[in-house]
């Protein structure tokens, strides 16, 4: 065991002893936050005209305080970009999180000098919690290396801005600077493919102990890996123990990855997001992500269904029951205030609060009044695909609505590792089991309203050259699992087997 190693045991240890602590006072961390969010929000100009200085409890925060999205929210950012202070926090951002918007084209999301720990604190909190929990401390010794955004930032009225992950890399530790991959210039490589090249020549020879990423992305590096050096991603690097993911559900990627690395290792799962961290996996034995209840973040929940209502049910984090998707509202000292991110949640566990992402409020199909959503989708896929034994690459589902003689249907595009052996008994048992999962999308079939879904098979890398037409390959960018329009199938035609 190394310095390193060595010095990572009794930290890990005092975080792990903290966070178990915190997952016992979750209610009361929650409560105080809001009252910690009011105190200094009262005096922007938002709480200005919101009147926080009348809010005490969150019954009236929630009379005071619309859910609001980034639209909403804009004329507040536009007022930062301009250089206002106090608009939404105290004083300026230290950071603008530049993002991809679907509607509203880039957004702007501040990250203050009280957010910033949020971001920052809990990836490394996951990786202690996981030291504490396996006693695996080796890794830190090794190199490890995030497959991210480019650092460089841009300054928008003095404030720097870029992707999060390009924001992040400016705050790892000295003490891991020395174990990280890939170099910053390489990092600072704009076009994905080139600059993936240069990091598979960087650490094709390297003792690699810990590989972190969106798991599309992670897959290209391996397959890159696989192709230059012959070897499986386990023998290339022996020491490679722990791999760290999110983005996207880890669950379509899974088999194929550790395919690629021929033996399984741990993981890490992460939630993160430009407007907050949202949860980690906390331990190996559970499932679902803990919570980040005490890391400034004040959480409401929506019920689904109730998102685009004009007054929907607000819940604090003391009445939300298991197994119910909810629609996730943040309120934090980024100066994000009823703000709806487009993620749907639910509880796994109450005691600890651990959640796990069951999809995206504007990535569903509901073009028939079924609404379904990235997790039903991806049960019925992944478990017809684990009993005809092939391999999903990518995938996603639109609608097909009749023009003229004929039913609707839902139809999916996917790129298969391999084949399942019968393509027609394969697609009618994952309508079978999207039919289980979603009653609304059964009542429509067995009704004679739609016909049995439709699976269009994409050829050998088609949503890697998909992605890079539309100026989106790599980094943090990911293919919607759902749409309930016909953009994204009508651009994938020309990408089919």
């Amino acid at each position: 065991m190394n310095l390193k190693s060595l010095l990572a045991r009794p930290f890990a240890q005092l975080i792990h002893s903290k966070i178990e602590k915190n997952k016992t006072a979750a209610i009361a961390d929650q409560l105080a936050i809001l009252q910690k969010l009011i105190k200094t929000g009262k005096e922007t100009v938002f709480g200005k005209e919101h009147k926080l200085n009348e809010v005490a409890d969150y019954e009236q925060f929630k009379k005071a305080v619309p859910v609001r999205d980034y639209e909403l929210l804009k004329p507040y950012i536009e007022q930062i970009k301009e250089g206002k202070k106090n608009v939404l926090w105290e004083g300026k951002p230290i950071y603008l999180a530049k993002t991809s918007g679907t509607t509203s084209g880039a957004k702007y999301i501040p990250i203050t000098k009280d957010s910033i720990s949020n971001h920052i604190d809990t990836a490394r909190n996951a990786l202690l919690c996981y030291m504490a929990e396996t006693g695996n401390y080796d890794f830190a010794k090794g190199k490890m290396i995030f497959l991210s955004g480019s650092p460089e930032l841009e300054r928008i009225s003095g404030i720097p801005t870029g992707r999060l992950s390009g924001i992040v890399n400016h705050h790892v530790p000295k003490y891991l600077r020395s174990n990280q991959l890939p170099s910053y210039e390489t990092n600072c490589i704009e076009d994905w493919e080139t600059k993936l090249d240069k990091i598979v020549e960087e650490t094709i020879h390297q003792q690699m102990t810990l590989i972190s990423g969106i798991p599309p992305w992670m897959q290209m590096y391996f397959d890159r890996l696989v192709e230059k050096s012959g070897k499986k991603i386990g023998e290339l690097f022996p020491d490679f123990s722990v791999m760290v993911q999110g983005g996207v559900n880890f669950a379509p990627y899974k088999k194929k990855l550790f395919e690629s690395i021929g033996k399984q290792i741990d993981c890490i799962e992460l939630f993160p997001a430009s407007e907050g961290f949202i949860a980690f996996q906390d331990s190996q034995q559970h499932e679902g992500l803990l919570l980040n209840t005490n890391s400034g973040i004040f959480f409401e929940f929506i019920p689904a269904g109730e998102i685009f209502s004009t007054n929907p049910t607000r819940l604090s984090l003391k009445d939300v029951q298991l197994n119910e998707n909810y629609a996730l509202i943040i309120n934090s000292n980024a100066g994000l205030w009823g703000y709806n991110i487009g993620d749907t949640v639910k509880f796994v566990s109450l005691h600890p609060y651990r959640i796990v992402v069951t999809g995206r409020i504007k990535h569903f199909i509901s073009a028939f009044g079924e609404h379904v959503i990235g997790e039903e989708v991806e049960y019925a896929l992944l478990n017809a695909a684990e009993e005809f034994e092939t391999k999903i690459i990518e995938f996603t589902v639109a609608p097909n609505i009749a023009q003229g003689e004929g039913k609707s249907f839902h139809e999916w595009f996917i790129e298969f590792e391999n084949m399942p052996d019968d393509l027609s008994t394969f697609i009618k048992k994952v309508d079978d089991n999207l039919r289980k999962k979603n009653v609304y999308y059964d009542d429509l079939i067995s009704g004679n309203i739609l016909q049995q879904l439709k699976i269009n098979v994409i050829r050998k890398n088609g949503f890697i050259d998909y992605m890079k037409s539309i100026g989106k390959l790599g980094g943090q960018n990911k293919v919607p699992r759902l749409s309930n329009d016909r953009k994204i199938a009508e651009e994938l035609q020309a990408f089919l087997a």
